[in-house]
């Protein structure tokens, strides 16, 4: 990788190398593993000994942080992206979808499930979106219903991260809360009568995806995570934490991209010289250098705060998110024109990343949703 202009901290720079070591062991997976639709074992074996998972857990419960750090994941995704999306994902879920367990789980819930998540023995989930609904939330029809010292829940989750996979789901739903519509937080082993997944759909980008159907499935209260009806204040508090970490994500497509497309323009002649002497070359490589810079800066940045006082500093953290997904696309797609026929050569790496660079643009909040947002407190600031 190209030198890097902006110094972490050294425990922080510790913790991004052995990351690299980690990506550079699943590398030779790469390939097969960020086509598959299901945990691949080569790659699970290598991330659970490596103990990069105890980042996704506070310290309590085997972590290296107090609290879930956000830079220090920032930095871990980094690493990983730039050799593999599947273990990225593999590696960030497990902190998405135990992060809510974390911080208002019952101690029980807590010591039963967390533990294993920081040793990737047991895999995390979380499910908010449906067939019908994306960034919408308040629209999800999943219910859940007091039944004695049980809850019943009915509902259909779609384009779940670890579905299939997963040990157990934190799930979203609706309830009635004094009398009107809330929103709250239960998990959900994998194993509870009711709860089955499918696959309707593959994404560009393959990783294990599905859809996780409940019919009639009951846990006991004690499942439930949060007080009711606060369910979004944990989701947003999940988001606050780990959006800034896509744009980590974001960034090591975006330098694996560049460095391929490097590697190859300095050793391939054209006219009897390097492509990285021709034409408009030179230029787009080097302007994609400033982009990747300039983004890891923000992103860094923004991480530390976010490890400060994530939702305080969530502005940074979608600034960062948006600018850095934007940026690998802007950057991947150039790599791909400067490798010409070699880089739409199906199976190649530069073709993966063209399709892993895409979808960052959407999930954890898409591009036009974080930007409206952020527009909103942009004018409130200005205008007060």
């Amino acid at each position: 990788m190209t030198e890097q202009l902006f110094e972490l901290p050294d425990s922080y720079l510790a913790i991004s190398e052995e990351a690299q070591k980690v990506a550079q062991q699943v590398a030779p997976y790469a390939h097969h593993a960020d086509e598959a639709d299901h945990f691949d074992p080569d790659v699970r074996q290598i991330l659970a000994e490596s103990g990069l998972c105890s980042l996704t857990v506070p310290k309590k419960f085997g972590g290296r942080f107090e609290e879930v750090d956000s830079l220090a994941v920032t930095v871990v995704r980094e690493q990983l992206a730039y050799e593999s999306a599947h273990v990225d994902s593999m590696f960030c879920m497990q902190g998405i979808g135990s992060y809510a367990l974390a911080q208002a789980g019952s101690p029980a819930l807590q010591e039963t499930w967390l533990p294993a998540v920081g040793r990737l023995e047991s895999i995390a989930a979380l499910g908010l979106t449906e067939p019908d609904v994306g960034s919408d939330l308040r629209a999800i029809t999943t219910t859940i219903e007091v039944e004695g010292d049980f809850l019943r829940i009915n509902g259909h989750k779609s384009f779940i991260t670890n579905a299939g996979d997963a040990d157990f789901y934190t799930m979203l739903g609706k309830e009635t809360v004094g009398g009107e519509v809330a929103y709250s937080l239960v998990l959900i082993p994998a194993s509870t009568p009711g709860l089955s997944v499918s696959h309707p759909h593959q994404i560009i980008a393959p990783h294990v995806l599905g859809d996780v159907i409940m019919k009639d499935v009951m846990v006991p209260s004690g499942h439930r995570i949060g007080e009711p009806g606060k369910g979004f204040n944990l989701v947003l508090a999940t988001l606050s934490t780990f959006r800034v970490s896509v744009a980590g994500a974001a960034i090591g497509i975006a330098q694996a991209a560049l460095d391929e497309a490097t590697k190859h323009a300095a050793s391939r002649e054209q006219f009897g010289v390097p492509l990285a002497r021709l034409g408009g070359i030179p230029a787009q490589l080097a302007k994609s250098w400033a982009e990747i810079e300039m983004a890891r800066a923000l992103t860094y940045r923004a991480a530390a705060a976010s490890a400060r006082d994530a939702r305080a500093n969530l502005y940074l953290s979608s600034l960062a998110k948006a600018g850095a997904t934007e940026m690998s696309g802007r950057v991947v797609d150039r790599a791909v024109q400067i490798m010409g026929r070699f880089g739409i050569v199906r199976g190649s790496k530069i073709e993966r990343l063209y399709r892993e660079a895409r979808p960052l643009r959407i999930y954890e909040g898409a591009t036009e949703v974080i930007y409206d947002s952020l527009s909103k407190q942009l004018v409130k600031r200005v205008t007060g």
